[in-house]
């Protein structure tokens, strides 16, 4: 697939956003208040923070639209001069508590556009509502019968160039829930409901939604296509999709627009019933869950089967025992047929918490697991993305030997600090915003003496990354959003939701996969 074909370019972008952008900006400054002073105003490590982010902004036509992923190319450019939406999230949200919309706003337009671009590979064409997994900025001066004016142009990547030519599914995802962050902290539902904005929506909808050859409420994706973009063994249901889809749906429930987006919102709250009753039984594990799994019977065909996926308790890795406090639990990383991944992924369970996927209970079970475990999971650096890492056998197997993914190192168990401000988040929503102000003061022992590195290897996170790129902006803006959310609470509620009473309350019982007339319905 040609890269040309996914493009924007300042020939082609319709010219009349500018006198729209220029009213909306004036609304919104009139909806953000000026800044107050802060205790930040003397902390040198949060000004320098500051200064890298500022200086990572990306311009297209003079506005500002994005960050690029690390402003460090002392090993080659690669793709990390490019704009990533998931690594843009942190620096948007930094951006939103600052009171500096316009980046954001942006941002949200430039890749709704790109949305729209053809998009293929080989003599396959992507689906429409896929968005980008990032885009670069391009000036080029050869422009015909005119070699002085240049042309600015945006390329998009939606897996053409990706390792492995996976399609970011997260994407679409962070878009939505972006999106409604930047209408909470703005309260201008403007944006969201221009008709561009709805149609995006509902572009990203319209792939998720799609009926097929589903038994479950989950999404079936293919390895490498969320921030694990490597072969990592997450293929199936990873919780990282799984508690995004559910955050998008519901943050998607509050900006559509109910004359026409009526079927949407009724499809959107029938799946988010059906998806948070699989998720709070299936994907969960405590001490109590385990025991019971460990005892389960197997080779069950009838409706009132208790072990539902026919998982061979002799499956169960040994580490899982060890691992499991009597105290804590955590959404496992992926069910499915046969198969459980025990294994623990941070970037799944915090968003759990955050979008309220996770009852209270849960929450603070997570929570009591990070404490309990808190030499494996956040060791000298926080945190690891997985836990534990794959065995050399595993890791053959899983990862194709990739010799990026080496055990404890990258996403096979590195330490990710730019993953610092969910966990703060998630701290603070359950009310333990102790737990994060110790993570945050470890970062800040190494974070800037490090210039600010993309991930750390090792058990204990100990040694910077052997392929870790300096000055991530990730690391940078999740820092950042770290200390502001500790300076002032009330910055999560742009990013946070609260439990939705019309979902109803999860109760496991051992006939629920009986068919309705079965069960007494009407």
């Amino acid at each position: 697939m040609a890269e040309d074909q996914s493009v924007i370019t300042n020939e082609n972008f319709d010219s009349s956003e500018a006198n729209d952008d220029k009213c909306t900006r004036t609304l919104d400054a009139a909806k953000t208040p000026h800044p107050r002073p802060t205790s930040f105003d003397q902390n040198l490590m949060f000004i320098e923070a500051w200064e890298h982010l500022r200086r990572s902004v990306v311009y297209y036509k003079g506005q500002e639209v994005g960050t690029m992923a690390a402003l460090d190319n002392a090993s080659g450019a690669l793709n990390y001069d490019q704009v990533f939406v998931r690594d843009f999230v942190p620096s948007a949200l930094a951006h939103l508590m600052k009171g500096e919309l316009e980046i954001v706003k942006n941002f949200l337009l430039r890749t709704l556009h790109l949305q729209l671009s053809v998009k293929g590979i080989d003599r396959f064409a992507l689906g429409q509502g896929l968005m980008s997994a990032s885009f670069k900025f391009l000036h080029s001066f050869k422009v015909l019968h005119n070699p002085v004016r240049g042309v600015d142009t945006l390329i998009a990547d939606f897996g053409e160039t990706a390792i492995g030519r996976v399609a970011g599914v997260d994407s679409g995802f962070w878009w939505i829930i972006l999106l409604h962050a930047y209408t909470r902290a703005t309260g201008d539902y403007s944006l969201s409901h221009r008709p561009e904005c709805q149609n995006g929506m509902k572009l990203i909808l319209s792939v998720c939604l799609a009926e097929g050859f589903d038994t479950f409420p989950t999404l079936l994706c293919a390895d490498g296509c969320g921030m694990a973009d490597r072969r990592m063994g997450v293929y199936g249901y990873p919780i990282e999709i799984q508690a995004l889809f559910f955050m998008a749906l519901r943050c998607a429930v509050h900006l559509l627009q109910e004359d026409d987006g009526k079927e949407f919102i009724m499809r959107i709250e029938k799946r988010l019933q059906a998806l948070t009753y699989h998720m709070r039984s299936y994907f969960w594990l405590d001490f109590q869950q385990l025991n019971n799994i460990y005892r389960y019977k197997t080779e069950e065909y009838s409706h009132t089967a208790v072990n539902k996926f026919n998982v061979i308790p002799d499956s169960i890795p040994d580490w899982v025992f060890d691992f499991m406090p009597m105290k804590g639990g955590y959404f496992i990383a992926n069910v499915s047929p046969a198969r459980m991944d025990f294994r623990w992924f941070v970037l799944g369970n915090c968003v759990a918490i955050l979008s309220s996927l996770a009852t209270h209970n849960q929450s603070m079970a997570i929570l009591d697991l990070i404490e309990e475990r808190w030499g494996e999971l956040v060791g000298k650096m926080p945190l690891k993305l997985s836990y534990p890492a794959l065995d050399i056998h595993g890791w053959s197997i899983e990862t194709g030997s990739d010799p990026k993914n080496t055990r404890w190192s990258y996403h096979n168990g590195g330490s990710w600090p730019g993953l610092l401000w969910l966990v703060t988040a998630a701290c603070i929503k359950t009310g333990r915003p102790e737990i994060a102000r110790k993570a945050i003061e470890l970062a800040e022992q190494r974070l800037s003496k490090d210039d600010w590195q993309e991930y750390y290897d090792g058990k204990e996170g100990c040694y910077v990354g052997k392929q870790s790129r300096r000055l991530q902006t990730c690391s940078i803006a999740g820092y950042l959003v770290s200390k502001m959310l500790l300076e002032e609470p009330s910055h999560l509620g742009i990013i946070a939701l609260e439990e939705d009473e019309k979902i109803k309350p999860t109760t496991i019982t051992r006939s629920t996969t009986l068919p309705t007339k079965f069960r007494g319905y009407p």
